[in-house]
């Protein structure tokens, strides 16, 4: 059986959550050595992870090692075999330290055909055979708990308008406000529910978010979602709601996009970065992004990078999905988004496992 060392955190973030998936599905196919970069979650409990974790031993320095973490961090690898970094990114441009770390692998993995496109644009003046070693492994989504359950189907007429995701401008989440209050007036029946939470602003600038939402002229139609104990409690949310509205200026992946279409529901969202890998004409309302500027938030992105400009044309766009949305519900016309469901089949955590596995032990 083949051996793979795998470094990843234990945690709920984006990359916590994505390396548990990867984790449970190639246990499926070989033997993982989990050496945790970060353990925070009460997932290290999960049975698959105390397998892993056990099997740990000195010959593991003979495997191919896989490290899950930011393109910053791409150093620490374990054993003397092919060194691989998969890390998920949504900026054009790389800092020395990021494009340092990266080239410090054997092989990159990322999640999307723009997400290589970028690494290749970046270090081809510093690494002739870039393109040979970086590698589109997308990700995935779990259709045993995200699938489009009729036990939820929602009988009133209210048209549930939903975003999930931490609060951050990256993803649109001052815009979106705009365009909903933009869209819609008092005496439509609509809501907007909001799942959001970012654990590293801190409980003032979490209230502060909601309150730039509660203070506007459709506030009363806004409802924040709190924290679901489980992914399983998510999946009941997103049954529940009629549209996933994603503004986003870009994205590495947005695990909670694809879960949304895998529950069956329509979704707006931009046409630009990495959920463009699954996203489509035929399973999203997508409005078009046709210029970049330059990343900023005053937090987390200092203007190192582009992504995509929201304005005015952009909510124009959102405000005609969202009003064509709730007309359709109106009218007894909004049919479950089967496209996006086929779109969740095909993006299954296997798939995610076997293109790994295929790509590390030369079978393709």
């Amino acid at each position: 059986m083949n051996e793979l060392n795998l470094i990843a955190p234990i945690s709920e973030t984006g990359y916590g959550i994505a390396a548990f998936n990867i984790i449970k599905a190639l246990s499926k196919k070989i033997k993982v050595n989990l050496y945790p970069a970060v353990a925070e979650s009460d997932l290290i409990k999960d049975p698959t992870y105390k397998k892993c974790l056990e099997n740990k031993s000195f010959k593991s320095k003979e495997n191919p090692c896989l490290l899950i973490f930011g393109q910053g961090d791409l150093y620490r690898f374990i054993g003397k075999d092919k060194h691989i970094g998969m890390c998920f990114f949504e900026l054009d441009r790389f800092t020395d330290q990021e494009k340092d770390s990266i080239l410090h692998c054997d092989l990159i993995f990322v999640a999307s055909k723009w997400a290589k496109d970028i690494v290749v644009k970046e270090l081809k003046q510093l690494k002739s055979n870039i393109e040979e070693t970086v590698h589109v492994v997308p990700l995935g989504v779990d259709r045993d708990i995200f699938y489009d359950d009729d036990n939820y189907k929602l009988n009133q007429k209210t048209t549930i308008f939903y975003n999930c995701g931490k609060w951050e401008r990256r993803k649109g989440h001052d815009f979106l406000i705009e365009c909903f209050n933009q869209a819609f007036n008092e005496d439509d029946d609509v809501q907007l529910w909001m799942q959001c939470h970012n654990f590293f602003i801190g409980p003032e600038n979490n209230k502060s978010w909601e309150n730039l939402y509660s203070n506007t002229k459709l506030g009363k139609k806004i409802r924040f979602v709190p924290r679901q104990k489980t992914h399983k409690d998510v999946a009941k949310v997103m049954n529940t709601i009629d549209c996933g509205v994603f503004p986003v200026r870009a994205e590495g992946w947005n695990l909670e996009l694809l879960e949304v279409l895998s529950c069956g529901k329509n979704v707006i969202t931009s046409n630009y970065s990495g959920h463009m890998e699954y996203c489509n004409n035929e399973n999203s309302m997508l409005f078009e992004i046709k210029e970049l500027e330059q990343a900023f938030d005053g937090m987390w992105n200092q203007g190192q990078g582009f992504w995509g400009r929201l304005a005015e044309k952009q909510q124009e766009q959102i405000v005609k999905h969202m009003r064509e949305t709730h007309n359709k519900k109106q009218n007894n016309l909004l049919g479950k988004n089967q496209n996006g469901i086929q779109t969740a089949i095909n993006f299954s955590w296997d798939a995610t496992a076997d293109k790994i596995c295929k790509i590390i032990w030369n079978q393709i």
